[in-house]
């Protein structure tokens, strides 16, 4: 097959798209999850236990410096040792769940200590409960200070996901894989994903930025 011929991007167009659709799931699926644990955490963070503190610094710390693929294998090779057996798409989105709620932690706890400490004591003023303090009022504050940081963050896991495809998971990568074995065409199959890559990055940031703006107020970017 001549290089410059395309006709080989509509036989792979089916699993190129199947591709795309797996990537997107799992993207979605670890910002509803890592999105709820990031906030938990970061709340943690700042509990007067001093053990919960703890626990979740080393969380935070043991996940921060190690690589995502090696916390991936221990999910998906590591786990079935202690009785813990995971498909690969499960083992997938726990594993980039767990990674993006450390980094999302320490994001959202850095929103947390920017709001200014008059906020909640306002909320005592007026007789509210702390959950109801910490979720309206405190929470939205923090939350559209660092949304940015908290969107390239979410970005940046999708492109990580290429990496579950080293445990079979037909995503957009493992596709180009199997496509590129297929055709011999490296440069135009790989040339291609990334151009595509490109573009569910560009998507997902005004997608979430959207997002925010309905959740958080305008102004969000």
């Amino acid at each position: 097959m001549a290089g410059l011929e395309v006709g080989w991007i509509v036989d792979s167009a089916a699993a190129l798209a199947s591709g795309v659709v797996m990537t997107v799931g799992l993207i979605a699926v670890t910002i509803v999850f890592g999105g709820l644990l990031s906030v938990a955490g970061a709340a943690a963070r700042r509990s007067r236990l001093a053990w919960c503190r703890a626990a979740v610094s080393g969380y935070v710390e043991l996940i921060r410096n190690t690589p995502f693929i090696v916390q991936l294998f221990f999910v998906f090779f590591g786990l079935p040792s202690l009785g813990l057996h995971l498909n690969a798409t499960v083992a997938a989105i726990l594993a980039m769940t767990i990674n993006v709620s450390a980094y999302g932690t320490e994001i959202v706890r850095a929103g947390l200590d920017a709001v200014a400490p008059g906020q909640r004591e306002a909320g005592r003023a007026l007789g509210l409960r702390t959950l109801i303090i910490f979720v309206c009022i405190v929470l939205p504050q923090a939350l559209r200070a660092v949304f940015p940081a908290l969107v390239s963050q979410m970005v940046i896991t999708m492109l990580d996901s290429a990496v579950v495809s080293q445990i079979a998971v037909r995503d957009l990568t493992y596709e180009a894989d199997l496509i590129q074995a297929h055709t011999f065409l490296s440069f135009q199959t790989y040339a291609l994903v990334t151009a595509i890559y490109l573009g569910l990055s560009i998507l997902l940031r005004r997608v979430l930025g959207l997002a925010g703006r309905v959740m958080l107020g305008p102004g969000i970017s």
